[in-house]
């Protein structure tokens, strides 16, 4: 197979790398001036990596990097290096009007059985997909960073997109070895729609007052069992990027308050303390800082771990109330995607459908917040003595 990766930033560069050690030959181009030499030195440094662990031999190495052809100026409607590609994926900038430019381009040169796929997080999959003549071979194919790292694809079929298209990516992605999932074309796919509240909730219990965000962490990690707690994990990713990601969940499900952004991490960003990129974030990252002390109570441990999975799993439900996947691919998503220790959904059979709603129910009438609304679903399943997977 012939692979196009349009984009040489980050993701592209990965998406590459997996398709080229999967034994696809890859054609990989970028606009901007370098971007496909500096995509060339950071796979051949992954690569020489590989070979110092022993996770790989030299001429393995030398024959995966063979495989990627470098190219320049594949955007901007010049689309001509991609002409022979049975599989195009696009990593560029998520800006609508430059991948709907871009894939219009694309549509005009490939074959008309060549499956166009998106990498993008946060646009609609049906927007992207307009612009061409043959939108039906449009799909998303959602890889999350580092792409030869991370196991999951989120595969987003739009509403038109045929499914021999859709089944032939997945099954793509489990030649690469990666674990498809199929999400519909909603904002934030799977993963970041229904991890929000990981984020959210903590920020909520953290202005409230409730606990400091040491404390919310190492409950988190101590409790619940996550790699990360939530303020380290955006300090992580870049406090830029996760408000970006949540106010678009937000402003895309006309302003739901289940995602509604918060204040504190507005004024990080706007403070310019992104997390460890920038020195500071929810913690202090510059030389000679102390890292602050967590308040190991347990008792106020649970209440922050109870609530933060409560709205979890409580968004999980939802989910799958609203089609946005099965539960198995939820499951699935949560725990290849963003490392949860379980399926959210088999830790609300764990844990017990009623207490989780009992949770819920408590923080709705002490609100009175549309926030804390248990889902339909999770009333249904309580009701009807019900669990997931069943």
């Amino acid at each position: 197979m012939l692979v196009g990766v349009v984009g040489a930033g980050a993701m592209g560069t990965g998406i590459a790398q997996v398709a080229a050690t999967a034994g696809d030959r890859v054609i990989i181009a970028d606009a901007t001036p370098n971007a496909t030499e500096k995509a060339r030195a950071s796979i051949a440094k992954t690569l020489d990596r590989e070979v110092e662990k022993q996770r790989l031999s030299r001429d393995d190495a030398d024959a995966v990097l063979s495989r990627i052809e470098f190219q320049e100026q594949a955007l901007h409607g010049d689309a001509g290096a991609y002409r022979d590609c049975d599989l195009v994926v696009e990593a560029i900038v998520e800006r609508a009007d430059i991948k709907q430019s871009l894939f219009k381009a694309l549509d005009a040169v490939v074959a008309p059985d060549v499956i166009l796929a998106t990498n993008t997080s946060s646009l609609s999959v049906a927007a992207i997909a307009a612009s061409c003549s043959t939108p039906d071979r449009v799909v998303g194919m959602h890889f999350f960073n580092p792409a030869p790292v991370m196991p999951l694809v989120e595969v987003v079929p739009w509403l038109a997109s045929d499914r021999e298209i859709v089944q032939r990516t997945c099954d793509t992605a489990r030649r690469w070895k990666k674990h498809p999932v199929v999400a519909s074309d909603t904002p934030g796919f799977i993963v970041n729609r229904v991890a929000r509240p990981f984020y959210g909730e903590a920020l909520r219990l953290h202005d409230e007052g409730v606990a400091d965000c040491a404390t919310i962490d190492w409950a988190m990690k101590e409790l619940g069992g996550f790699r990360m707690g939530p303020f380290e994990l955006m300090d992580f990713i870049g406090n830029d990027v996760n408000y970006a990601v949540t106010r678009s969940v937000f402003e895309s499900l006309f302003n739901d308050p289940r995602y509604k952004p918060s204040l504190t991490q507005q004024r990080l960003v706007d403070a310019g303390f992104l997390g460890r990129k920038s020195g500071r974030g929810y913690y202090d990252y510059r030389d000679g800082a102390s890292r602050p002390e967590p308040h190991k109570d347990p008792a106020l441990g649970l209440l922050v771990f109870e609530r933060i999975l409560a709205m979890l799993i409580n968004e999980a439900a939802d989910a799958v109330l609203m089609r946005v996947a099965s539960p198995e691919d939820i499951d699935l998503a949560m725990t290849k995607g963003v490392n949860y220790p379980k399926g959210l959904l088999a830790w609300a059979n764990e844990v017990g459908l009623p207490r989780v709603l009992g949770w819920l129910e408590r923080l709705h009438a002490e609100y009175g917040e549309d926030r804390y609304r248990p889902s339909a679903l999770l009333r249904r399943m309580v009701r009807d003595e019900r669990r997931f997977f069943e």
